[in-house]
């Protein structure tokens, strides 16, 4: 996999994507969000700053969402079974995920602000 082509690697990355598409709930709620975030930008058309800002959270989000879902996949394949310390990797990866979350609500937010309290 490490030597294959670009069009292969590609293909594993679709792959994955659609895998946690169909597996992970939580995926498909941030997705939703992106979406809805999209429409506002292009409801309130704001300077292109916030474009970028606004689309730089939205492809971190969903990027550690797969992250998260990947780490859960690979401990429960290693150590199916509870255990403590599977449940604090799996805990944190799910805290990061909140705080990015809350840190792109915070920038939406100042979006907002910025556009519509000028």
């Amino acid at each position: 996999m490490k030597n294959s082509s670009f069009v292969r690697r590609l293909g594993y990355a679709l792959a994955g994507l659609a895998s946690a598409w169909r597996s992970e709930q939580s995926l498909r709620i941030q997705a939703g969000m992106a979406v809805a975030a999209m429409g506002v930008l292009l409801w309130l058309r704001p300077p292109p700053i916030w474009w970028a800002l606004i689309g730089g959270m939205i492809a971190l989000v969903l990027a550690l969402e797969l992250l998260n879902t990947a780490i859960e996949h690979l401990a429960d394949h290693l150590h199916p079974d509870e255990h403590p310390r599977i449940k604090l990797v799996k805990d944190c990866a799910a805290a990061a995920v909140l705080l990015l979350s809350l840190g792109a609500l915070w920038v939406g937010g100042l979006m907002l602000v910025a556009v519509l309290l000028p």
